[in-house]
């Protein structure tokens, strides 16, 4: 079976449109979500990671649920992740704002006694 130029077009727009967004894979009906690491880049299902938070008033805390209010940068349970987004500021690009090394500090912390 061959597919038409016009077939190839719609696939590589469609391609090019998907690159870098959130994908939800289709797997006996059930939708999953995924999500990108700050900290090693891998796109990883939602659940198996960990959300940093940032609410309204501007306070960054660790969101073990995945359901509080605010804006949310994932990162995976391990250590040398957490590492790698400090070392590189991804949590700093994915909040657009600088984040004070005190909180790096709480946030090594809860990642340390998650492990």
């Amino acid at each position: 079976m061959e597919i038409s130029s016009r077939g190839i077009r719609i696939l590589n727009n469609l391609r090019k449109y998907l690159k870098g967004r959130v994908i939800i894979i289709m797997s006996a009906g059930k939708k999953i979500p995924l999500r990108r690491c700050t900290g090693c880049g891998e796109m990883k299902p939602k659940k198996e990671l960990v959300r940093i938070l940032k609410t309204e008033n501007g306070e960054i805390t660790v969101d073990f649920t995945g359901r509080k209010n605010g804006r949310g940068a994932y990162l995976c349970p391990s250590l040398e992740c957490f590492e790698k987004a400090v070392k590189t500021k991804g949590i700093e690009k994915s909040f657009k704002t600088p984040v004070p090394q005190e909180i790096y500090e709480e946030l090594r912390k809860s990642f340390q006694l998650d492990s």
